[in-house]
């Protein structure tokens, strides 16, 4: 099978190629390595079946062309993070939907099966837990930046299912709720790496709002099972999938484990999220997903408990040559707490 795997340099991606290569499979990557690595795909730059291109999602020649030479595709390239989407509402919006029009628009000429990835945040401020595929999503005002990554997501996913019901184009969407892994940076907010740097280094483990919001985590190899036998699946094709654990943690209780798992003296202390992000600023109290569906279908079901996966972040960045820092911008960490992915 020939791959393509938009944001394939990503944290997600990059573990979507390994698995695709020690399959004996060929890939391509499209990255512009706005926030994926090269880092984190250099180590299959020398096999003859992987191959990569640095490129924007929204160069339509380029994607064209592999899109041309690839059986199947995987879109993962997106805004990611939560102080990204605060700070450049404009570039998170562009590059989502944009993108996703691209990648959709070339898959069409030749009615390519495309795999979108979406996001629990989605859900918005919806109370129904656990959220659940069909549930009606709650969205906050227009006029709160947070939200445009939640909206721009919805619309890729109205674009996908669009492009299947009029063009019959066979498309999957996922959403993923924080997964979790090595290569995954604390650069762009996602709390596991964060703490751990920030524990790792002797830093304050900063809990942004007061640590009482929870979410579900789960182990990026989990995830990547699931998007490869979705693809694979048949009966995937026009439907939504919540991809992620639901064993609940607290930000709060979170801090408290990474703490102990690798054994460090950092003091916890909680910012709250209007010096974080903005005035105002809204986030999700809870991130439960109902995997029901997923499991019926292909067999899914997390693997890796919490601190398993802790573990496993602790050994990578302990195997790092060294401790990434958390960067501090007015005296304080600029790294956050509980973010989208």
């Amino acid at each position: 099978m020939r791959v393509l795997i938009t944001g394939g340099a990503g944290f997600i991606g990059s573990h979507l190629c390994d698995r695709y290569i020690a399959r004996g499979d060929e890939v391509f990557v499209l990255d512009d390595l706005s926030t994926g690595s090269i880092e984190n795909i250099r180590h299959l730059k020398g096999n003859p079946r992987f191959n990569y291109t640095i490129e924007s999602v929204h160069h339509r020649a380029a994607v064209a062309e592999l899109v041309d030479q690839c059986d199947v595709i995987y879109h993962l390239a997106a805004a990611v993070g939560v102080k990204l989407i605060v700070d450049s509402p404009v570039r998170t919006i562009e590059t989502n939907v944009h993108g996703t029009e691209v990648v959709l628009a070339q898959a069409s000429k030749k009615k390519k099966k495309v795999l979108v990835a979406s996001t629990s945040e989605v859900y918005g401020l919806s109370m129904q837990i656990p959220f659940q595929e069909d549930n009606e999503l709650v969205i906050g005002a227009s006029k709160k930046g947070r939200w445009s990554y939640a909206c721009s997501k919805l619309l890729d996913e109205f674009l996908a299912q669009a492009y299947w019901r009029e063009k019959k184009v066979p498309t999957i969407i996922v959403r993923l709720f924080n997964t979790v892994g090595p290569r995954q940076t604390g650069q762009y907010g996602m709390v596991i790496p964060t703490f751990v740097q920030q524990a790792l280094s002797g830093q304050p483990i900063t809990v942004y709002g007061d640590g009482t919001q929870s979410r579900c985590f789960c182990y990026v190899g989990d995830v990547v099972n699931a998007l490869v036998n979705l693809m694979e699946h048949p009966d995937a094709v026009g439907d939504v999938f919540n991809i992620g654990a639901t064993e609940e943690v607290t930000i709060a209780e979170l801090a408290e484990l990474v703490k102990v798992r690798a054994a460090s003296s950092s003091e916890i202390v909680t910012i709250p999220y209007s010096e974080a992000y903005e005035s105002g600023f809204e986030d999700m109290p809870r991130r439960v997903p109902d995997i029901t569906r997923v499991n019926r279908l292909i067999g899914f079901r997390p693997t890796q408990t919490l601190e398993q996966i802790v573990d496993r972040v602790i050994a990578f960045y302990r195997g790092k040559t060294r401790v990434e820092k958390p960067v501090t911008i007015n005296g304080r960490n600029e790294l956050v707490g509980a973010t989208p992915e």
